[in-house]
Order: structure tokens, then C-alpha cells, then sequence
């Protein structure tokens, strides 16, 4: 399966209404970034990113791939994917110029576009093609209706809706202020009752001492997690909150590797560890979090199973993971969308990782690569 084309690709897709916000971003398109490869047997297989659909930084990452990756991959078997994701990850030259961000994103797009082309000339869902199905269900909990520019009475609102609907999960946005944060958090916790789990997402927003005040007046509300706390990158003070709080810490989808991983491992500043497949390389580099996690009975959450696809394979193929994010904003751009029936992500049927778009998706929401 030799491959012949590498063509990037841009799509911008709205989001739920005409705009969301959380503690550190407002956007209102998700950028779907990624690349068809296409192989000498015909078969095509794609592979995306996620980003925050600004056109001149995606069109960074298209040129990643088209100059940088592309011509690593020509003539090569494509069945050959952990050889090829060294052979992309450990290049003397762009490690030189970013072991992370762009080339890693475009690594990503790639590395998932590979999986993909893999399981369909398997003829097989890529969860078949990991090992096959390890439970019979995946647990899904609505973010969508959890953002911080909805306003508080339209947050409960939508958390009841979303437990009418089968979710047994939600997860709302912190990071505003800690009054009014924990008045939202009481809302809603009253109106889903104590039997629907209930996470907080801060996306790095606040500081040590601003959590600590936070959690302290959290606590009593039984949170499933507080993810993204603080700065991506600071471990000590994950370490340090994690010791000071009965809730737990959840952070990776800001993570590109399975090195940023390890400390917080060591350190014990996880509890639910949340790599992403659009960030980390790909699903080859994700799936050693996945094991390393396991090895220290830490349950796996990926981020966002619709936003990425390929989520919802790994959910069904690894035992490490317990639970996956449903935010639906591109999942009917897919021939094999990431669905949701009462409350659980349904089981995908066809070959392949779920990433090929509809040609509807690609008439409508496509941007130019270059």
C-alpha cells in the first residue's frame, strides 16, 4: 500500500449557536486542519487536527505538511505506521525547529490519516483493528452545554435538558470568578441531582491560590474532576493542588507528548488523564499515555470523542478508558459521525477511523490550504 498523494486540507465548522466562550478562548468555527492520503490500491485515508479557526495559523500546519511531512511519506508502505511515525517524529530537522506545536499538529493529521487508510484495507472499524471491543458501552458527558458565556439561567436549563436526554455526565466551564463560578456550580448541581456526575473545566486559567479558595467552597458539590486547573504546564502546582483537595485533577489535552506526560505521572498531580490524538502526534503516541496511565491505575478520558473520531475507537479498544467528552459541533462532517444515543457513544460500524468527511462538509466548510 504504497502511498502517492499527501494533500492537506481546511475546514471551518460553526460551533452551537453563533458563539462560545470559556475562562481563556471565545471562537465561534472550529478549524478541522488535516490531509488525505491517498495509496497506489486506491483507498484514501484522512486525518485532522483541531484548532481555533484562524486561516493564516492553520495555513502554518497545511504547509507543515505539504513541505515538511509529505516528502518524508511519498513511496512509502503505509501499513508501516509506527515505523513512519519515527521516521516523522525523530527527523534531525524539524526536531530541530519544534518537538511540539506545529509540526506535532501536522504530525497528528498525518499519523490518524494512516491509522485510518490501515483499518479500511483491513476492512475493518479502526477498534477492531486495535484489539477489538473491550466494553460493551462508552460513557458520554455533555460539555456543549456547559460553556461560560451561557448565561446561568440558560446553564441550568440546558443541564436539565441534557440529562432528560440520557447524559448521565455534564462538565461546566470555571474560571470567571470564584463567587460567581461556585453559585453556577451550586445551580446546577442542585438541578441534575446527586446522581449525574458533575466536572469543572478551568483551561489554565487561575492560579494556585484562586484554586485552593475555589475548591474549598466546591467540595461540598461532589466534583467528578477539575480539569485544566491551572497552566498547562506547571506540574509542582498540580502536584500542590492535587495534595490540598478531594477533587480530582484532570489535565492533557494541552499535552503533546508523552514525555509532558510523565511528570505529572511521577509527581502524582493526574487523576484523569486526557490526551488528545490531535495534538499528540496522533493515536500512535496516545496510545503509550494510554498504557502508561493503565500501569498506574489512572483512569483515561480523551478529549472530545466527536471532535476528533478517532476517540470513540480508542474508548471502545482500551481498558484504560472510563469515560469521552460529546461536543457535536463537527461530528456530521464524517460518513461515520461519532453518535450519541441515551447517553452513550453508539459503536462505529464502518472501516476505518470515522474521519472521512462528506462531500457536503467539504462543498460547504472548506477553506483554502495554501
Amino acid at each position: 500500500m504504497k502511498i502517492m498523494s499527501v494533500e492537506p486540507f481546511i475546514l471551518h465548522v460553526p460551533v452551537t449557536g453563533s458563539q462560545i466562550a470559556d475562562s481563556t478562548h471565545t471562537i465561534s468555527h472550529w478549524g478541522v486542519v488535516g490531509v488525505k492520503i491517498g495509496t497506489d490500491n486506491g483507498l484514501e485515508g484522512y486525518g485532522f487536527t483541531g484548532t481555533h479557526s484562524h486561516l493564516p495559523s492553520d495555513q502554518l500546519i497545511t504547509r507543515c505538511i505539504e513541505t515538511c511531512h509529505a516528502p518524508l511519506l511519498m513511496g512509502e508502505d503505509a501499513h508501516d505506521v509506527n515505523r513512519l511515525w519515527l521516521k516523522l517524529a525523530r527527523n534531525p530537522a524539524l526536531q530541530w525547529v519544534g518537538r511540539a506545536g506545529i509540526t506535532t499538529l501536522s504530525h497528528a493529521a498525518i499519523d490518524v490519516a494512516l491509522w485510518d487508510l490501515k483499518a479500511k484495507a483491513a476492512g475493518m472499524p479502526l477498534w477492531k483493528l486495535l484489539g477489538g471491543q473491550v466494553r460493551d458501552k462508552v460513557r458520554a458527558y455533555n460539555t456543549d452545554i456547559g460553556w461560560l458565556s451561557i448565561a446561568d439561567d440558560k446553564l441550568v436549563e440546558g443541564a436539565k435538558r441534557a440529562v432528560a436526554d440520557g447524559f448521565t455526565g455534564i462538565k461546566i466551564k470555571v474560571g470567571s470568578t470564584v463567587e460567581r463560578d461556585l453559585r453556577r456550580l451550586e445551580a446546577v448541581r442542585k438541578a441534575i441531582g446527586p446522581d449525574v456526575t458533575l466536572a469543572i473545566d478551568g483551561n489554565g486559567k487561575w492560579d494556585l491560590p484562586t484554586c485552593l479558595r475555589f475548591c474549598r467552597g466546591a467540595e461540598p458539590f461532589d466534583v467528578y474532576w477539575f480539569e485544566e486547573p491551572l497552566w498547562y504546564d506547571d506540574v509542582k502546582g498540580h502536584a500542590e493542588l492535587a495534595r490540598a483537595t478531594r477533587i480530582p485533577t484532570a489535565l492533557g489535552e494541552q499535552l503533546y507528548t508523552q514525555d509532558a506526560f510523565s511528570e505529572f505521572f511521577h509527581q502524582n498531580a493526574i487523576h484523569w488523564v486526557q490526551p488528545d490524538v490531535t495534538r499528540m502526534a496522533g493515536l500512535t503516541e496516545v496510545l503509550r499515555v494510554c498504557e502508561t496511565a493503565h500501569s498506574y491505575r489512572l483512569p483515561v478520558a480523551p478529549h472530545a470523542g466527536d471532535m476528533s473520531q478517532v476517540h470513540v475507537h480508542l474508548s471502545y479498544a482500551h481498558p484504560a478508558v472510563q469515560v469521552l467528552e460529546y461536543i457535536p459541533w463537527i461530528k456530521d462532517c464524517f460518513t461515520d459521525p461519532a453518535q450519541v444515543v441515551d447517553g452513550y457513544f453508539k459503536l462505529p460500524q464502518e472501516p476505518g477511523a470515522g474521519t472521512t468527511p462528506t462531500k457536503a462538509a467539504w462543498d460547504k466548510f472548506q477553506k483554502p490550504a495554501r
